[in-house]
């Protein structure tokens, strides 16, 4: 059992009630938008070159705390440590649950194409005949949910031919890199900075039978293959455009995603010099490059 105190606090302030409410003994605290599933409701992105942690005007709190402890008493002495009154707050219990059980309620296999389908490990493949993904939720980003990688499935699905090299930069949970293998790339590489991205991705790897590698960007081999993809975000997006392009061999092709669609055209503009590259389509707000290498 574990009780939860809620609040809603002013975004300067929500990262110190935050703070001082972990340091009185919350096991976690939560900060979202108090409009979350609603009409009203504000999505925030933080791209790395900036700065600082993204709030809503106003934010919404939830601290959790075991049953044995006092809630209330913790919350009180937050505030006193930030100089501020207690706020009006509701207060609930939350019973026991499965999580593991819960967590997996949440994870259905998700259809690519007609022919590609993510399914977690705990369930059976939709159809068995298709190309099926096994892949579980982890630390590595990449389950096939989010529209960036979406889209990179679905560019995918289409454009690799049998026999392709590939290179996924950024690979996360590998799954591109995965998809790139199953439908008949011969050479698939994969890379991340994160070591537990790179132990993800093998660990995926091995449970979908695919012969794909991967490394840190360090150890990557000096040469240009058939087809990149990179989900990523747009400004390292821009920064990698000249490496990205030497990876790519003349006539090859690129795809970059994890690109909100404001964000299209200066991506594309970074990659121009080397790319023929316009939009290939676009979900829920996000948009994905597509390109073919210069010759010259």
């Amino acid at each position: 059992m574990l009780e939860a105190l809620s609040f809603d606090a002013a975004a300067a302030a929500a990262e110190r009630w935050a703070d001082a409410l972990l340091d009185a003994g919350a096991l976690s605290v939560d900060v979202a938008d108090p409009h979350a599933g609603t009409p009203g409701e504000t999505p925030l992105y933080a791209e790395p070159a900036e700065s600082g942690t993204p709030f809503w005007p106003v934010s919404r709190l939830t601290a959790l705390f075991p049953t044995a402890m006092d809630a209330e008493a913790a919350l009180a002495s937050a505030a006193e440590c930030l100089n501020e009154s207690v706020p009006a707050h509701r207060r609930t219990t939350l019973s026991d649950v499965d999580w593991v059980r819960e967590t997996q309620a949440q994870f259905a296999p998700i259809r690519i194409t007609d022919q590609m389908w993510i399914v977690p490990s705990w369930h059976e493949p939709p159809d068995a005949s298709a190309i099926n993904i096994v892949l579980d939720p982890g630390l590595a980003f990449g389950t096939g949910s989010h529209p960036t990688t979406f889209l990179c499935l679905r560019w995918l699905s289409v454009n690799v031919e049998r026999g392709a090299s590939v290179l996924d930069y950024g690979c996360g949970s590998g799954i591109l890199a995965i998809a790139a293998a199953k439908l008949g790339a011969d050479a698939v590489i994969g890379v991340d900075a994160d070591p537990q991205a790179l132990a993800a991705s093998r660990a995926n790897a091995e449970a979908n039978g695919v012969a794909a590698r991967f490394c840190s960007p360090d150890a990557l081999p000096v040469q240009a293959v058939d087809i990149v993809v990179a989900n990523i975000l747009a400004n390292p997006l821009e920064l990698l455009a000249p490496l990205l392009a030497r990876r790519v061999r003349p006539e090859g092709r690129i795809v970059l995603s994890g690109i909100l669609e404001p964000q299209a055209d200066r991506v594309a503009a970074a990659y121009a010099r080397w790319f023929n590259i316009a939009p290939w389509g676009s979900a829920d707000g996000w948009t994905a490059l597509a390109g073919v290498r210069y010759t010259g």
